[in-house]
C-alpha cells in the first residue's frame, strides 16, 4: 500500500509538473495508469490485511488505521472514476472539465493528504505491536519505523508544496536548452 498510494500517487500527482512540456494526452494518460496501479496494490494490500488477521484471530476494522484506511481507499477509488470519467473518457463537455478541474485537483490532494495520515497511522500501529511484544524501544526495528514515517511525512510534504506551487517559467542561460521531450 505504502508503494502503491504514497510512491506512485506522488508520481502520478507530479506527472504535470515534472513533465510540464510532454504531449498532454500522454501526461494524462500516465497519471490515471499510475493512479489505477496504486487503487489494485491498495485492494491487494486489503486482501492481506484481512487475510492476514484472519489466520491470526485478529479482529477486523477496529482501529483509526483501519477506519481512514477504508474511507480513504474509498475516496481515491470515487476520486479516480469521478477524473475517469469528466476528463479521459467520454470526457465532459470543455466548459465542464473547466470548471471541475480545479475541484479535482483539491480534493485529489485532499485525498493524498489522506493516505499519507493512514500510512503514518499504520506505522505507528505497527510499532506499538511490536513494542508490546517485547521489541526494543530504541532498537533497529523501532528506528527503521520510525525513519521511514519521517521519510513518508517529508515526501508527502514535498509533493503537496510542489503541487500548489505555481509554474515558473525559468530561462535557459545563452547557449542552453532543454532537451526536447517530443
Amino acid at each position: 500500500m505504502l508503494i502503491g498510494y504514497i510512491i506512485l500517487g506522488s508520481e502520478a500527482i507530479m506527472m504535470y509538473k515534472i513533465f510540464p512540456k510532454l504531449n498532454h494526452d500522454t501526461t494524462k494518460l500516465i497519471h490515471l495508469i499510475l493512479h489505477a496501479i496504486a487503487i489494485v496494490l491498495g485492494a491487494v494490500g486489503i486482501y492481506c490485511a484481512f487475510k492476514f488477521h484472519k489466520e491470526s484471530g485478529i479482529a477486523n476494522l477496529y482501529s483509526l488505521h483501519s477506519w481512514l484506511g477504508i474511507g480513504t481507499i474509498s475516496l481515491y477509488g470515487i476520486q479516480w472514476v469521478f477524473g475517469f470519467v469528466a476528463f479521459f473518457y467520454p470526457g465532459a463537455d470543455p466548459h465542464v472539465r473547466r470548471g471541475a478541474l480545479p475541484w479535482h485537483v483539491l480534493f485529489g490532494l485532499l485525498v493524498y493528504v489522506l493516505t499519507l495520515a493512514t500510512a503514518e497511522l499504520g506505522l505507528l500501529e505497527k510499532l506499538t505491536f511490536l513494542q508490546n511484544s517485547g521489541l526494543d524501544k530504541y532498537g533497529a526495528e523501532a528506528f527503521l519505523v520510525n525513519f521511514t514515517g519521517l521519510v513518508v511525512a517529508l515526501f508527502g510534504a514535498a509533493v503537496v508544496t510542489a503541487a500548489v506551487a505555481p509554474a515558473t517559467h525559468v530561462e535557459e542561460p545563452e547557449g542552453y536548452a532543454p532537451i526536447p521531450v517530443n
